[in-house]
Formats: C-alpha cells, structure tokens, sequence
C-alpha cells in the first residue's frame, strides 16, 4: 500500500509540475521577441535596444520609422490594455465580456466617444494624420505577425484583436480626457441636495472657487539652478491615477533625426505625454477645470424636437447598435440636441450634455513640436495647438529657464459657473467659445526660484471669464513649497523622491486638533474619551501606515461630513460625495455658523464618538494596535488573469499596508495613488530617475511585468538612461525583402 501511495503522489506531483508549466507555455508563449531580427515595412533598418527595466530605446532614420517602432514595441508590450482602453472609451466592452460591461458601454455611447474621436481623426493635418497612421501600421504589423500570441487574455476571453487606426489612438485620449474632466454626476447631486434641502447650506458644502479643495491630484515642481548643487535646473512630477494592471504608463525612448525624446506616454498614443528630451523637461498636472454643462431641454423624446431661443428645433437621432457576447444585441437611442446628446433624466427633466472635448472644431495633434521644443517659447508654440484636458505643465530648460503653462479646451463663461445644471432653452447659459491660449495663465522664471503644481487654482482673481472648476488648495502645494525651502539650495534629484513620498497631511492634523479641543470644552465622561485623547495628543499628521490615530481621524472625517450633509439636506444628505469635500468641512468647523447645528463642540464629540466605535468594529477593541495601513491597503488585480483558479493571485501585487491618504503629497488610497515618479536632472539627463508601480510590459514571464515594485514602495527609483545606454536585449527592425 506504501508503495502504491507513494506512486499516487509521483504522478500528483508530476501531473502538478505539467500543468504549471503548460500554463506557463501558455502564458509565456505571447513574451515579446527582444532580440535578433524581424523584418518590418520600414524604410531603413532600426534597433530598439532594451535596458534593465525593459525600457525601449528606439534609434530609426526617419520619425516615421520610429513611431512604427512605437507602435510595434507598445503592442509587444500591452497590446490588450491598449485594446480594452478603445473598447472602454467606444463602448465595445460587452462584445467581448459580456453583459456585465453592458451599462459602462451604453455610456459610453451616450458620450459619442467613439463618434467624436472619428471626427477629430478626419479633421486633422495631413502631417499629423500621417504621423499617427505610421504609429497605426507598427501597432497592425505586430498584431499579423503574431497570429495567435497576443496574449493570454485574447485566448481567454475567445477574441482577435481588431487592427489600430488613428482615430483608436484619439479614443485612447478622449478616455483620459473622460478620466480627468468628469463632473456631471456631481452637478446633479448638487440639484437634488438643493431640491430637498437648505439651498444655502448645500451650496457651502460644494465650493466652487475658494482654493480651499482638497482632491485626489497630482503633483510637479521645478527648482531654479540657483537652489540644485548642479547649478541647473530640476523637475520632479508624479501623476496620480487610479491603481491598474498593467501600469497607466508605458515608457520609451524615440530617436531620429531632429528628435531625441524620452519618457512616458499613455499606451495607444504615440511620442511623450511626461519627459525630456536634449534641451527641457516636462511634467503634467490635470487642471480640473470644470468642462461639461448639463442644460435641462424642454423637449419631446418622441418627435425629438426642443425649444431654444423661441425656436423649435430638432434633435439628431442616432441608433447604437451594441455587440454583447452570448446576449441578443442591445440598441441604445441617442437624441443629440445643439448643446450634445440627451444624457441622463433628473426630476421629469431631460439633459444635454455638453462637453468641450466633443465641439466640432478643428483638431491639432502637437506632440511632434513639443518632443522638438528646445525653449521656452517652442514649448509654449507647441501647446497652443493641444486640444486635449485642461492641464498644468512645469518646464525646465538646460538655459535655466523654468516656467508653468496651462493648456487645453476650456469652455469660456460669463456670468455663470455650470457647477448646476442650466436651462438649456433659453439661450442665456451659452459658452462664448473656448478660452484663447493667450489667456492661459503662464509665468517664466518667478523671483522665488520654484513652481509647483499640485492642481490649485492657477487663475488670478481678476479672470475677465468666469472660473469654475473643482481646483486643489494650496495645501499640498505649500507643502511641497515648504520643504524645498526649509534649506537655501543644494538639492540633488535623489532628494526629491523623499517630497513625492511625503505623507503629512494639514487636513486631518486640524481635524485631530480640533476633535481635542471639544473633548475639552465639553468633557464627556464616557470610557473610549481616554483612548480616543491617548491616541489624539501628540499626533503629528502624518499618515503612517503604522500608526493608529490616523484609523480614527479618516473615520471622524465622514462621520462630520455625514453630519453636515444631512444639515443641509435631511432627506438626501447622506449621498453628499464630493471630492472637494475637506475643503467646505475646515471651512464650516472654523467659521461655525449658526442654523447648522446648536452646539458645534458636541457634534464633533458625537462624530468622534461615533468614529471611535466603528475603528473599533473594524479593527478591535484595543486602540492602541489599530493600523492606518490596515484601513489604506492596496491589492493592485489584473482584470481578466487574476481570475485563473489557483494561479490567479501571481498576476497581483498586494495586498499591502501603504502610508499616505488623499490629502497628502503622496496621495495614496486603496483606489489610486502615484501613477509615475519622474525626477529630471537638467545637469546630467543620466541622472534623471523613473519609477512605473509595476514595470513597463503586461506579460507575465517578459520579467517586467512588476520588476519595479519594491522600489516603488520603498519610494526609490532607476535611472532613467538617456545619452549613455546599456542595452540588455537589442531587436533590429529591417525592411522587408
């Protein structure tokens, strides 16, 4: 019997070890090819030699060339992101998941994405559709030739990827666009909070203009030479992104001649969004300029006609037809009005949509001139003709320069906000167009040395357009400013990883501050009043993984916010989500007004009360072991592989603890958190440094599929190799025979 069992075991383990490693055959078998040769339809031979961290350094003989190789060495390397990303943003999803997708596609139509990024396509130069059909064709060349090994997700979801076209690549963008620009949802809770509450208090509860926001951003500094111990500038910026597998960026390096530019663009979309290249450094902060307006239309949805002006006028039917894999084919209706299409029904009412990256206006796709720009006034040249979100851009130049420009399309409006939704007949609530980019704010060289953004509002207060927008305090900017003077210079690139990483927070300090003063004046005698003081005094702000006051500060923060919503609004307060939320709470716990509550002291005590009590359902009795990490954990999943029965937690990084909140400098929840750390040295570009969370390829066995995660969390990162280059795997594209 010993022996029997003994031979039952052998086959186990065998039949183990066999089906490990078909599944890594399996998997595996869609690893790019590095190295050796592949013939290509270019018009000269070209090498993409790879670093260590699976970087391609592209050197071709004509920009055409090498945004073929882009596009080849994008898809070698996240082909299926790159492919979920124009379905996302078309609304093709449920062709190939199903159902479940079904409403994230029938939004995406209402958006008319896909419709819009075609327009844009036939409206752009013929230089530029050129450039972004070369980028298409590397993209389509990797896809033929790899029939069959596109990945593991093709094969498990049972579908062929479609080939790349120019207006895939401006989908790509519209998505971010999309990402960045969101903000219909919260015009609409706004009106209902209104419509069943104190008009009055809501309105104080969603700011629209007082730079005391608070929200997930990102951030991006230069420091004048006069403050480096290089004597030239530095540039530090980190994006900050909802948390995905792969990685939000993909990192490459595209040389030819008159072009030399390094950094990381978004996959599908060619040339450099974040980088440097001989001559400047740039980074990228989003703007949050409010643009979408929603306006009620008095129409009727069966004959499609609406009044505007006196005039009856009639909307544009358009019928969507969408794919669902094992489902009959939905159809979704779109009625498309002058202001866009017919988006969502509120209290009897219809809404348009109106979104500035939809206006049919000519498109320009000015990439190629800022990957050239070598100053100032070319980096401002280029931008001029950026038709994307509303951004922040931090530049520095090797002439010790540094500047902040604002670009994009920013609906300019008088005499109104659109932070609620408007009367769409009327005619008085139109945009006066876009705001020119002459009246952008700009500044070069400020007296002081330093520029940062961290999403606050750049625009002055005698803006002759009116300003609406969901902006950031100058809280995590001042912060950022704080520690880069806290000394008179001499700062290296290396150092500004530790401010990227910083992970106080002056929010939930003063929410901590003033918890302790109601305990104070009120003195409640109830037995969790000494932990709660315990844990409390003496807490410094930072948002450490390993502390426990920050546990109970995050929870007293909506315990407060629940409180002041349903002030405002009995009936609907407790769906007050605003992402500039802190922002409205300081301000109401410092100014206290009357009407919200009798004793200010005692709702804190309650809500702190209230918040002690739910820490402890959530992590124990005992105060003094409860964890910040515990509560901002983060498991960053692959969609489709972390899925496969026992092997499915390989393809995951996490679960783990990470220090941060949304209100520090190093945003970090268990939703997103630094998308990139980037460190430009303008004294040497061999010493600028680059961290992606994961690492720069989507395939599993590639050894750069989250090669870049430990350093990452340690708050390190590699050299970002520019002029001297250390190739571990070269590949040469040749022309076909």
């Amino acid at each position: 019997m010993r022996n029997v069992l003994r031979a039952v075991n052998t086959l186990l383990v065998f039949a183990a070890l066999g089906a490990a490693g078909a599944a890594w055959w399996f998997i595996g078998r869609a690893a790019p090819k590095v190295s050796g040769s592949i013939q290509a339809p270019v018009s000269s031979p070209l090498t993409i030699d790879r670093d260590a961290i699976g970087l391609p350094h592209i050197t071709a003989a004509s920009v055409e060339d090498a945004l073929f190789a882009q596009g080849f060495v994008t898809a070698q390397d996240r082909l299926w992101q790159m492919d979920m990303l124009r379905r996302l943003a078309a609304g093709d999803l449920s062709e190939v998941v199903g159902p479940s997708a079904l409403e994230s596609d029938q939004l995406s139509r209402k958006m008319r994405l896909r419709a819009t990024a075609e327009l844009q396509a036939r409206s752009l130069p013929p230089a530029d559709q050129t450039l972004l059909a070369a980028y298409a064709r590397g993209v389509n060349h990797y896809i033929d030739q790899h029939e069959g090994k596109w990945g593991p997700e093709f094969a498990i979801l049972g579908y062929r990827p479609r080939h790349w076209t120019p207006a895939d690549t401006l989908l790509a963008a519209l998505q971010m666009d999309r990402t960045l620009t969101n903000s219909w949802e919260t015009d609409l809770l706004k009106a209902r909070m209104i419509a069943a509450g104190d008009s009055a208090k809501v309105r104080r509860l969603f700011p629209t203009r007082d730079g005391g926001e608070i929200i997930p951003g990102s951030n991006a500094w230069a420091l004048a030479g006069a403050h480096t111990a290089s004597g030239q500038p530095i540039l530090a910026g980190d994006p900050h992104l909802p948390f995905s597998m792969p990685s939000a960026w993909h990192l490459v390096h595209l040389r030819a001649p008159d072009l030399n530019v390094i950094g990381a663009t978004l996959p599908g979309i060619p040339f450099v969004l974040i980088g440097h290249n001989e001559h400047i450094a740039w980074s990228i902060t989003s703007l949050q300029f409010d643009t979408m307006d929603l306006y009620a239309e008095k129409m009727d949805l069966r004959s499609g006609r609406y009044a505007f002006q006196g005039q009856i006028l009639e909307a544009r039917r358009e019928t969507e037809l969408i794919a669902v894999k094992g489902a009959v084919r939905s159809e979704t209706l779109n009625l498309v009005t002058r202001h866009g299409p017919i988006f969502t029904a509120h209290a009897g009412a219809h809404y348009a949509l109106r979104w500035a990256a939809a206006e049919p206006l000519p498109y320009r796709f000015p990439l190629l001139p800022l990957a050239r720009a070598r100053d100032w006034q070319a980096f401002r040249a280029a931008l001029s003709e950026y038709h994307g979100p509303g951004i922040n851009l931090i530049f520095a130049a090797r002439n010790g320069d540094i500047g902040h420009q604002v670009a994009g399309r920013l609906p300019r409006r008088f005499g109104f906000l659109g932070d609620l939704p408007l009367d769409g007949h009327t005619g008085q609530y139109e945009w006066d167009g876009l705001i020119p980019f002459d009246e952008l704010p700009s500044s070069l060289n400020p007296a002081r040395g330093l520029l940062a953004s961290a999403n606050q509002n750049p625009f002055r207060d005698d803006t002759r357009y009116t300003v609406s927008g969901f902006f950031a305090p100058p809280l995590r900017q001042r912060q950022i400013a704080a520690r880069l003077e806290s000394r008179s210079g001499g700062w290296q690139p290396q150092e500004m990883l530790r401010i990227q990483t910083d992970v106080y927070s002056a929010y939930t300090h003063y929410l901590a501050r003033i918890a302790l003063a109601a305990l104070a004046a009120r003195q409640p005698e109830d037995s969790w009043v000494p932990d709660a003081r315990a844990l409390l005094d003496g807490w410094n702000g930072q948002m450490h993984k390993d502390l426990a006051a920050p546990v109970l500060v995050d929870l007293l923060d909506r315990q407060i916010r629940r409180r002041l919503g349903e002030s405002a609004a009995p009936e609907a307060g407790a769906d007050y989500r605003f992402e500039t939320a802190p922002a409205a709470v300081e301000a109401l716990l410092r100014e206290r007004p009357a009407g919200w509550f009798e004793d200010w002291d005692q709702m804190i005590v309650e809500s702190l009360a209230d918040a002690f009590a739910e820490a402890g359902r959530r992590q124990g009795d005992r105060s003094d072991r409860w964890r910040w990490g515990r509560s901002n954990q983060i498991t960053i999943a692959h969609p489709v592989l972390s899925r496969l029965p026992l092997a499915g937690a390989w393809f995951n990084v996490g679960p783990l603890a990470l220090s941060g909140s949304s209100t520090t400098v190093k945003q970090t929840t268990p939703r997103l958190g630094p998308s990139m750390r980037f460190v430009a040295d303008l004294s040497n570009w061999d010493n600028s440094l680059i961290n992606l969370p994961t690492g720069n390829s989507g395939h599993f066995t590639s050894g750069h599929y989250k090669d870049q995660w430990d350093e990452y969390v340690a708050g390190r990162a590699f050299k970002l190799e520019f002029d001297k280059i250390e190739p571990k795997n070269t590949l040469r594209l040749v022309p076909e025979l």
